[in-house]
């Protein structure tokens, strides 16, 4: 028995290290990152650079129109968010401000647009925030690189 509870004991310190952690938190930030960035791109002209196309236009006057902002304002805020956040967590830099900023969209378009939608979806996306604002990014991070360097 002794062998066995060894083993586990090992196997918990491996998968509870800064290395299992940090490729937890990385692929945590590319998934919610991906969630973000796919959407973001369906708001955008296909070839241009962040142009807003007529049909998301359309959409943040129409079925997006619980958003309490003029629809030009959120439309644009919402497509550059989409983009934004997403690469910054990506590569992990202000990893914490990133998903804060993705965990108050979240909750826009949860309250705002599609409120029926918290489960499986967005709870999941609010989750997967939480877990980056309080962890941080990890070792495979930006933001990790920094503090290194930094001397922190």
């Amino acid at each position: 028995m002794a062998p066995l509870v060894a083993t586990c004991s090992r196997i918990g310190t491996l998968l509870s290290s800064r290395w299992m952690e940090g490729i937890a938190l990385l692929l945590t930030r590319v998934a919610l990152g991906g969630v973000f960035w796919r959407s973001g791109q369906t708001k955008v002209v296909e070839g241009s650079w962040l142009e807003i196309s007529d049909s998301a236009r359309f959409l943040f006057e129409t079925e997006y129109s619980g958003v309490p902002l003029p629809p030009d304002i959120a439309a644009t805020l919402a497509t550059w968010g989409e983009h934004l956040f997403p690469v910054l967590l990506a590569i992990g830099l202000v990893t914490r401000l990133s998903a804060l900023a993705l965990l108050g969209m979240t909750l826009t378009i949860q309250i705002f647009v599609y409120p029926e939608a918290w489960w499986p979806t967005h709870s999941l996306w609010a989750a997967m925030c939480l877990v980056l604002l309080a962890r941080g990014g990890g070792v495979f991070s930006m933001d990790a690189l920094i503090l290194r360097l930094s001397g922190r």
